[in-house]
């Protein structure tokens, strides 16, 4: 097991934290894994055989048609055919799996009490995410969590794919909305396209890297704050607080 930091100190990561006012999240990774109990893949391959029995199994490469990762089918298809019904009918399959999987998702370890300590401090927080919008809202509730983020959840742009991360459209549409200043702004996230939004959006950014596959991919993407846990988050947000004088006196340290 690593140590909650990963290549960073954790004077640089109170450092990083300590001048953030506003947090946009991305969704499946840093609050919960959507699909923990089902599978992605199995959501992929129903998209490879919704495909094929409409005779379309040559918009995919072998390769494609392999992959476990349901957005990049997506993508891939509307790459080939933008803006089109076929894309959009794939999206809205997406869609329902992704709510599906809200009953049966878990949690990421400390999401939720890091969520309400950087609330109750005065932050602002925004989700900026490539899952269906729906999804999201719905997680959020069933958590408790909708007071922290409303309005503010950017989601999948259904009538432009392009759009999704790595682009940097969700995150500037959060900091339009919000008025925010990117750079007193922090969006964490467990992906390269995470990584590539915020550097193009000229926000900071924090690594969620829940396993050395996915610190592995942040690293080489050039993403230099990563952890393996938000414990030490939550912990840097207090730490921040208590030095403003304006934050809670007593937290909850449970996941």
């Amino acid at each position: 097991m690593w140590p909650g930091m990963l290549d960073d100190k954790t004077e640089r990561l109170h450092g990083l934290i300590g001048s953030v006012r506003f947090v946009l999240f991305d969704f499946d990774g840093p609050l919960c894994r959507l699909f923990a109990g089902r599978s992605a893949e199995g959501v992929a391959k129903a998209q490879v055989r919704w495909l094929e029995s409409r005779g379309l199994r040559g918009l995919l490469t072998a390769d494609l048609r392999e992959d476990p990762d349901p957005f990049v089918v997506l993508r891939a298809v509307d790459r080939r055919l933008p803006g089109s019904d076929l894309s959009a009918e794939l999206e809205a399959m997406l869609t329902r799996h992704e709510v599906s999987a809200v009953a049966s998702a878990w949690p990421t370890p400390y999401a939720d009490p890091l969520i309400r300590t950087w609330t109750a401090v005065g932050a602002r927080l925004a989700i900026t995410s490539n899952n269906a919008p729906e999804a999201v809202s719905r997680y959020l509730a069933s958590r408790g969590l909708m007071d922290c983020f409303a309005p503010h959840i950017y989601g999948r742009c259904t009538r432009n794919l392009a759009l999704l991360k790595p682009d940097p459209h969700c995150v500037r549409r959060a900091l339009t909305a919000m008025g925010a200043d990117p750079k007193s702004t922090l969006l964490i996230g467990d992906a390269p396209s995470d990584f590539l939004a915020a550097r193009r959006a000229g926000v900071g950014f924090l690594g969620y890297a829940r396993n050395d596959r996915k610190a592995g991919l942040l690293h080489d993407a050039g993403a230099g704050h990563l952890v393996s846990s938000l414990e030490p988050v939550l912990r840097a947000v207090v730490s921040a607080a208590r030095a403003r004088k304006s934050g809670p006196t007593e937290f909850s340290w449970g996941p």
